[in-house]
């Protein structure tokens, strides 16, 4: 069960790291099939060669910007964002408090309700120090973690770059 929901958990953060590279690097691309191969040794990539027997990924529709509404005159100051709202929960889903870890890498899951508004962020916090930059993410991938005790905690960030929420510190054992 455990190498179910890792390996789930692991097809989320590809296609999700997948998904941003074709945002920002080749929107036209989007609409290509992509197909995810895993090698003799184990190792996942991403093609758009179906050629080469991978599975096909389904990609979320990549979100569109209108450019029919009408340009906004500068008044000087910045246009007010919504209200801060908060969030029912916040907690790092994966890995469990005071999971033992057999690889110097892992996934991390972030259990947020309601989801993550446009204007905000997320980053982490591995030992006190930023281990992640902000994204808009519930999904990261850690890696080359020495091995010993860690704790993990997520941050919260509004618009602004300020920190509104932090989860639970979330103790784990990384294996020699």
């Amino acid at each position: 069960m455990a190498k179910h929901t890792a390996e789930k958990q692991w097809q989320r953060l590809c296609a999700g790291l997948l998904g941003a590279a074709l945002l920002v690097g080749a929107p036209s691309l989007a609409a290509q099939a992509v197909y995810r191969v895993v090698d003799e040794q184990g190792r996942v990539t991403f093609t758009d060669n179906p050629a080469r027997g991978g599975e096909a990924v389904e990609l979320a529709p990549l979100p569109g910007v209108s450019s029919s509404s009408p340009a906004s005159e500068p008044s000087g100051k910045p246009a007010p964002g919504p209200p801060f709202m908060p969030y029912d929960r916040f907690t790092i889903a994966y890995p469990a408090h005071q999971a033992r870890l057999n690889s110097a890498a892992t996934a991390v899951e972030i259990d947020l309700s309601p989801a993550l508004r446009d204007d905000h962020q997320l980053r982490l916090r591995l030992n006190g120090e930023i281990n992640q930059s902000a994204m808009h993410s519930e999904a990261f991938w850690m890696a080359n973690l020495p091995a010993g005790v860690h704790q993990l905690q997520a941050e919260l960030l509004d618009a602004q770059g300020r920190v509104r929420h932090q989860t639970p510190m979330v103790r784990f054992h990384v294996a020699p």
